[in-house]
């Protein structure tokens, strides 16, 4: 294995600002299809073992301190980098043969997620909650073995300007997904059961339903072709046994990435760029009740009309990280996404006004949209390794999570102590220390070494 070989930014000719037409042509690409096709597989399942289970089991009698516990069901969707060195370096019995090392896994776990949404279909909530749980849990460890393959198949598959338009694409399938896993399996449920079948055996249907939907992640592996880089890596390591091959997966991502100059701060960046959209998030929904908004204007307005802002962010910024620099875009996205929360403090002196409700929510997503896309467009350009793809970036998008999971679970306390317009000020104030790390990162280059990375 030889070490990566990155492009020198002296050397390297600055390419020209692509026009308008050209931005926006890139998401017709075979490429980026095949990826915005992908980001519908990857979404579909997390509801079907989290809110979707949820009302389900509500609706079958299960106790709230139960339905609470199951929150834990999604362990596998942060701990995913622990197994992702195996989907770098292991082979799986004829699907790696017939279809390729990252499409050979594409189908293997797509085929595995089916099989556990089938299983989940045919558990009662009611009678064996314990069975659910396994049920929910074998789901969400497939279907996070399946992001890991989606990933690493995207960053190898496509080139440098197509990654922010295919994470664009990604972001908004993956939420179209996931919007047919919650309302679309609600409504399917109440179609069922106004044929006249039993409430169980309704949403068992509307599972088997959902497990039919992930072929549309197979067939497109199934039409797609090899990542050129993972044919060049599956030919170097060819000659290892499993073994090694594990080893040199576990122990390159982290030794190659910890070798890259200004790597710590580069990982502090990481676990801070999301961290003002992730405060204030996590307060969106009771900040809304507290106001007086109804359980409708919720659904209505920050399901509906935050759906429609945060597609549309996805592809706005996917042209502007195509359009302009990295950093440029970073800059733009980590202050847009920052400022964007003083409209929830605007909106908490409106009051209930339906209209002021749909303005911040949509400025919000949409901002934050163009957040995300550029921010994973960062994180792919870190992760240009073919050898191990994968296993980077699930350790960066697992570090990612903290600010989400971790660093928020203090939002509810600050806001209870200091009012919700003052919160939503400290929540862009919140944002100042990746900024910070942002510039210092820019001014020692750390954004022009980072580049297309080849074995």
């Amino acid at each position: 294995m030889t070490a990566p070989e990155t492009t020198s930014p002296a050397s390297a000719t600055p390419a020209p600002t692509p026009s308008w037409r050209e931005a926006w042509a890139v998401y017709m690409q075979p490429r980026v299809l095949i990826v915005l096709m992908l980001g519908f597989s990857s979404g579909l399942p997390l509801a079907l073992s989290g809110s979707t289970l949820l009302v389900w089991m509500r609706e079958s009698g299960v106790d709230l301190g139960t339905i609470g516990l199951f929150a834990l069901v999604g362990t596998p969707y942060t701990l995913k980098f622990i197994w992702a060195p195996l989907v770098d370096a292991l082979h799986v019995p004829i699907f790696t043969r017939a279809f390729g090392r990252r499409r050979g896994w594409l189908v293997f776990s797509q085929l595995l997620l089916i099989g556990a949404i089938l299983l989940l279909a045919l558990t009662d909530p009611a009678r064996s909650p314990l069975f659910v749980a396994l049920g929910a849990l074998l789901v969400a460890t497939m279907s996070s073995t399946q992001d890991i393959v989606v990933d690493a198949f995207r960053v190898e598959s496509l080139p440098e300007s197509e990654q922010a338009a295919g994470m664009a694409s990604y972001v908004a399938a993956y939420r179209i997904g996931m919007l047919v896993s919650t309302a679309g399996v609600l409504f399917l449920v109440s179609a069922f059961e106004d044929t006249g079948i039993g409430r169980n055996a309704a949403w068992m249907w509307g599972y088997v339903a959902m497990a039919a939907l992930v072929l549309i992640g197979t067939l497109t592996a199934l039409a797609a072709t090899e990542p050129e880089q993972s044919v060049r890596a599956e030919a170097k390591t060819r000659g290892e046994a499993a073994f090694s091959r594990v080893m040199h997966a576990a122990i390159g991502a982290f030794s190659e990435f910890l070798a890259r100059k200004y790597a710590w701060v580069a990982l502090a960046f990481v676990v801070l760029f999301k961290f003002t959209d992730a405060f204030s998030g996590t307060m969106t929904a009771p900040f809304v009740i507290d106001l007086g908004f109804t359980r409708n204007d919720y659904a209505a307005i920050v399901k509906g009309v935050g759906l429609i802002a945060t597609l549309i962010g996805g592809f706005a910024g996917g042209y502007l990280a195509r359009r302009y620099s990295l950093v440029a875009s970073l800059w733009i996205g980590g202050v847009l996404q920052a400022i964007s929360n003083l409209v929830f403090a605007w909106l908490a002196y409106v009051g209930v006004n339906q209209w002021a409700l749909a303005v911040a929510i949509s400025a919000e997503n949409f901002t934050g949209a163009i957040g995300t896309v550029i921010f994973v467009a960062y994180l792919s350009a870190l992760c240009q390794n073919p050898l191990h793809t994968a296993t980077q970036y699930a350790l960066l998008t697992a570090l990612a999570a903290v600010g989400r999971t971790y660093l928020s679970s203090g939002a509810g306390f600050v806001a209870e102590t200091t009012g919700w317009p003052l919160f939503f000020v400290i929540s862009v104030a919140v944002a100042v220390p990746s900024l910070i790390l942002l510039a210092w990162l820019q001014r020692r280059g750390h954004f022009e070494a980072v580049g297309p990375v080849r074995v």
